[in-house]
C-alpha cells in the first residue's frame, strides 16, 4: 500500500517539548505510520505525517490543537 504524506505548518511551537506533544497527538491518529516535525522556534514549524489511510486536514488540525498549537496551512 502506498504511503500518503501530508505536510502542515504550525504556529506557536518553541521547543523540543512542543515537538514531542505534537508528535504524540499526531501519532495517535488512526492510520499514521510516522510523524516528523521541523521546529522553527518562535516562527512557523512544519509537521509531515506519513500514513496508510487518508487523514483529513481537519483531523490533523484537531490533533495539533489538542497539543495546544495551531495549524495555519496544509498541503492536503
Amino acid at each position: 500500500m502506498e504511503s500518503i504524506r501530508t505536510t502542515v505548518s504550525i504556529s506557536g511551537m518553541t521547543c523540543g517539548h512542543c515537538v514531542s506533544s505534537v508528535m504524540e497527538e499526531l501519532k495517535s491518529l488512526k492510520g499514521v505510520d510516522d510523524v516528523s516535525v521541523d521546529l522553527n522556534a518562535g516562527g512557523v514549524s512544519t509537521a509531515t505525517v506519513t500514513s496508510h489511510l487518508t487523514i483529513s486536514p481537519e483531523e490533523i488540525g484537531e490533533a495539533v490543537a489538542e497539543a495546544g498549537y495551531l495549524v495555519i496551512a496544509s498541503d492536503a
